[in-house]
């Protein structure tokens, strides 16, 4: 199953009878695909969903399948179920599931945001707002933990023309794993592997070289004889096993576009660049003696207009919640700091993404702030020192109730105590991993203007 999927309890069937597929009616997914119907998950769940494509029943041995979404879930959640679990009818499977609190991390992680709504000196607490700003703010939360998906009625017309343009083109997920290294990993969307690759259902991934197969014997025997042992470019940080290098999509354009295609599994609003010369690409590793092994990366721009420091970001899911994803933003501010420049991801972020941010940006500017005395706080003082861009810190200081309006400006309004108060937060407590400047081999590149930047090419 998808990481990030919500367990939830059943109610018991009001019959133990297994309906086989020969007494279901084939559901076709070209007629009334809005249509809703009704699917068992792995996990015994009967919820609500589209049929989106169906496969197989060609052979006896291919049995048919139906690709679904769940009615507001995020399309992460989208997967291949046996025709036997889908029906127009829910009493087919035994009734709709009675979603209830999840148990085990999800539930400890709802009931801790529960408990810092109540708090007044939390970071995500709303303070005194009316009941009406909390009900909405707490919406946002669970939908973000629970992986909802806005429908187009909620969005904006543009948006909702750009979602659905999005959906037709990646509304299928083939690929269901990949074998990554030692990891066999649940992919999450649809990623645009050429020919009969995107149909397979499980492809085998180097780690090293990012070179993708079908079978296993073809993977095992390119094992055998890859002698790439890191990302191609040049190391740029290395502490401890961590270790960062800086590759030109210029001057390693395969390997740039492997690094896209296999991000694409797992960032649903990704563009994939086939023409990567216009951005580096930072390539995160763990250092063991097989060789640096991808733990994520982020891309940039050589040169980007409205300053983004990053275009894309991510962390494979294995070596998630470790610190990594806090230390790829770190760094991307490091570098952007030593360019003498403001900078801001790329938006949208993905749901993971913006938690990572929002989390990286109130940490870094409480710590900045309980430097400073609150007579010299200033946007401008933040923006300077941190390298954040101007809205995200009023987007951030305004999250903690830290922004009031004098006179028609936006003032800094805090003290000591409600500073120090938030820095003891969990959810705020010193990243695990941070970036040691005296482990950073890396100046400016220049510009043919001679600002700071990249050549471009």
């Amino acid at each position: 199953m998808a990481q990030g999927t919500v367990e939830i309890k059943t109610e018991e069937p009001k019959t133990k009878a297994v309906v086989s597929a020969q007494s279901m009616q084939l559901i076709d997914s070209n007629d009334q695909p809005e249509k809703i119907c009704y699917i068992r998950r792995s996990d015994g769940a009967i919820l609500p969903g589209h049929v989106l494509q169906q496969r197989g029943g060609e052979k006896a041995f291919a049995p048919i399948e139906y690709y679904v979404h769940y009615v507001g879930l995020n399309r992460r959640l989208d997967e291949w179920v046996p025709c036997h679990c889908v029906s127009e009818n829910a009493d087919d499977l035994g009734g709709i599931t009675v979603l209830s609190q999840p148990d085990g991390e999800q539930a400890d992680t709802i009931q801790a945001v529960t408990r810092k709504l109540n708090d007044p000196h939390n970071i995500d607490a709303p303070g005194s707002p009316s009941d009406r700003k909390m009900t909405r703010y707490q919406k946002r939360r669970y939908d973000e933990i629970n992986h909802v998906q806005k429908s187009h009625e909620e969005l904006s017309a543009p948006l909702a023309a750009y979602e659905k343009e999005h959906e037709s083109i990646t509304k299928i997920k083939y690929i269901e794993k990949i074998q990554f290294g030692q990891f066999e990993i649940d992919t999450w969307y649809f990623s645009p592997y050429p020919d009969e690759y995107g149909k397979a259902r499980k492809l085998f991934v180097c780690q090293y070289c990012l070179k993708y197969m079908r079978l296993l014997k073809s993977f095992t025997g390119h094992l055998k004889d890859c002698k790439v042992q890191k990302p191609p470019g040049r190391e740029i940080y290395r502490k401890g096993i961590i270790s960062v290098f800086e590759v030109d999509g210029n001057e390693e354009p395969l390997y740039c576009q492997l690094l896209c295609l296999l991000a694409k599994l797992f960032l649903d609003h990704k563009v994939l660049f086939y023409d990567t010369k216009v951005f580096y690409f930072y390539v995160l590793c763990e250092i063991a003696k097989e060789g640096c092994q991808i733990v994520g990366y982020f891309s940039k721009e050589k040169e980007s207009l409205a300053n983004n420091n990053v275009a894309c970001i991510l962390v494979l899911p294995p070596y998630q919640r470790k610190g990594y994803g806090k230390f790829l933003i770190a760094f991307s501010y490091t570098l952007s700091r030593k360019e003498g420049i403001i900078g801001s991801p790329e938006k949208p972020l993905s749901d993971l993404g913006r938690l990572s941010y929002r989390s990286y940006w109130a940490y870094t500017l409480l710590e900045l702030m309980s430097d400073l005395s609150t007579s010299s706080l200033s946007i401008k003082a933040l923006n300077k020192l941190s390298g954040i861009a101007t809205d995200d810190i009023i987007y951030t200081l305004q999250s903690m109730r830290m922004i009031k309006y004098w006179k028609g400006q936006q003032v800094v309004c805090v003290t000591t105590r409600t500073i120090n108060n938030y820095l003891q937060l969990p959810q705020l407590k010193r990243p695990v991993l941070t970036v040691d400047l005296d482990c950073l081999d890396w100046t400016p590149h220049k510009t043919v203007n001679g600002k700071s930047g990249v050549t471009s090419p």
